[in-house]
């Protein structure tokens, strides 16, 4: 399972069509973690599954995605609800109420990727407005049996950092 994650881009257009253009066909999902600013039928987000962010005001998100493919469960939410920016403790135990092996999440745009307990945490950090790092970015999430793969990338396709973990 490949996925590319998204978060945090305020209303941009542009760069989140560029994204968006550059993995179609080459992910099999395509998660935004919320703060698009954008409306729900926007054409910058038909490729996406898109969960409301703190910012999100014009369209009728979804509060959380759960969705399952091959032994993955991935829950994704933008965190403002679950106090990201404190602790991943609440995040964590909605993952474990759902099931959920990854955890996809946005609103402090910062990226990073950590496990505990099993669970992968990904924030993709933000296209837009990045905190902690000059980067604009996003994330995608290559799995393969029990391991999983993060890779972090510059909106213009540039990889930062990639990182493999043992999450079964």
């Amino acid at each position: 399972m490949k996925v590319l994650i998204v978060s945090d881009s305020h209303g941009l257009t542009k760069p989140l069509l560029d994204i968006a253009d550059r993995y179609r066909g080459k992910v099999d999902l395509m998660i935004h973690c919320g703060d698009s600013e954008l409306e729900l039928e926007a054409e910058e987000l038909k490729d996406f599954k898109v969960v409301r962010g703190n910012c999100d005001f014009r369209g009728e998100f979804q509060e959380e995605l759960i969705h399952h493919e091959n032994d993955f469960t991935i829950y994704a939410v933008h965190g403002h609800l679950h106090g990201i920016k404190q602790s991943l403790q609440k995040l964590y135990y909605r993952c474990r109420e759902v099931g959920a092996t990854i955890a996809c999440f946005g609103h402090s745009h910062v990226l990073g990727t950590e496990v505990i307990d099993g669970i992968l945490f990904i924030n993709p950090g933000s296209i837009l407005l990045p905190r902690m790092r000059k980067e604009k970015t996003y994330a995608i999430l290559d799995t393969d049996g029990k391991i999983a793969k993060v890779t972090f990338y510059t909106t213009d396709g540039n990889e930062l950092v990639s990182q493999s973990f043992d999450i079964k």
